[in-house]
């Protein structure tokens, strides 16, 4: 499953890497409402919720639908600014139409709010249809929703001054650090842009992110099929410390396409694609395979070992081997007349995180 971005005949100078205080708030914000997401952010977390006031803990709560499951798209810029009070002012000059709309699918789950619907605003059984949505994931969402159906410019103003109150209560300090650390990330992807091209500054950016071998297309591993094109408006790249391991894409049709990636910690870890762990666990899904996993976990066999112990005949347990080794959990050498199979412990002990990762990128 990937989400494929059209870039094909797009200027190279419309493929761009820039930081964005707003987009680095909004991964806050996240971490903030899902602490299970972000371990090694637990102890920041912590400190920021005991210190903040009464007023801001409830502001964050009755509007953390913009954040928690999935971000606005208007809280990540196409077009990042120096400074997060550029960046809302940009986000006052969108439409009533475009930010409510924006804000609905983030409040009622998912994509199930189509842009080419009609207007929540304008429409009764739209308005209708989405508040039913988002009744249906709580109280809390629903009073947002009537709140933002009944008066869009009130809960507009409400949202940027929480904004302005968090930038005021812990974001300005965190983000002196993360700004250094960005900078430092984006001198990297400016420098493999101008020397390498645009496949090697991708690559840097993410394992899960890729040009098609045609240059057409930039390649996301994301567990979605959707796509979207950047013709005539570009595509932005914005690295985030907090936003890790998460792999956030813009991609709602209207909106130009924006991807926030992380930025890499010392030696990372290469990301596992989709299709290897899909693979794995198709491998696995099998109980005669989990059998001689079970024996193989003991040491290496082979073939005829593993048929001998199972009772099965070489051809049967030969296929599947052959599974096991595709998916990579398993290593086969030859000893002379022999050929020993052996399990790949590391891999297959890294199955849940690895999955894991999948699933929060």
């Amino acid at each position: 499953m990937t989400l494929r971005i059209d870039i094909s005949g797009l200027p190279p100078e419309r493929l761009r890497f820039a930081a964005s205080p707003l987009a680095e708030l909004t991964a806050m914000l996240h971490v903030l409402a899902e602490p299970g997401h972000h371990p090694r952010f637990a102890a920041w977390a912590g400190d920021v919720r005991a210190g903040l006031r009464p007023e801001l803990a409830e502001r964050l709560r009755e509007a953390e639908f913009l954040w928690r499951s999935s971000q606005a798209d208007f809280l990540l810029p196409a077009r990042p600014r120096p400074t997060l009070a550029e960046e809302l002012d940009d986000v006052d000059r969108i439409d009533d139409e475009a930010y409510v709309t924006a804000a609905l699918v983030t409040t009622c789950g998912g994509n199930r709010l189509r842009s080419a619907a009609p207007s929540p605003l304008t429409d009764a059984r739209a308005r209708e249809r989405a508040l039913d949505l988002a009744q249906a994931r709580g109280a809390r969402q629903e009073a947002f929703a009537e709140r933002l159906l009944a008066d869009p410019g009130a809960v507009r103003a409400r949202v940027r001054h929480t904004l302005e109150l968090c930038a005021e209560a812990f974001f300005d300090a965190a983000w002196t650090g993360v700004a250094v650390r960005l900078a430092t990330d984006l001198r990297l992807k400016h420098d493999l842009l101008r020397r390498q091209g645009v496949g090697a500054a991708l690559a840097s950016a993410s394992g899960a992110v890729a040009l098609a071998p045609d240059g057409g297309c930039i390649v996301v591993d994301k567990l979605q099929d959707k796509a979207t094109s950047a013709h005539g408006t570009g595509v932005t790249f914005i690295p985030s410390v907090f936003g890790s391991p998460h792999l956030v894409v813009v991609h709602a049709p209207g909106w130009q396409p924006v991807v926030q990636y992380p930025v890499a910690e010392p030696s990372p870890a290469e990301p596992v694609s989709l299709e290897t762990i899909t693979l794995r666990l198709d491998a696995l899904a099998h109980p005669l395979r989990l059998r001689l996993l079970r024996t193989l976990a003991r040491g290496p066999h082979t073939t005829g070992e593993l048929a001998h112990a199972w009772e099965l005949s070489r051809p049967e347990v030969s296929r599947h081997l052959a599974v096991l080794r595709r998916a990579g959990l398993l290593t086969s050498r030859r000893h002379g007349r022999y050929v020993r199979h052996a399990l790949n412990v590391p891999d297959l002990s890294a199955l849940g995180t690895d999955l894991l990762a999948a699933v929060l990128r």
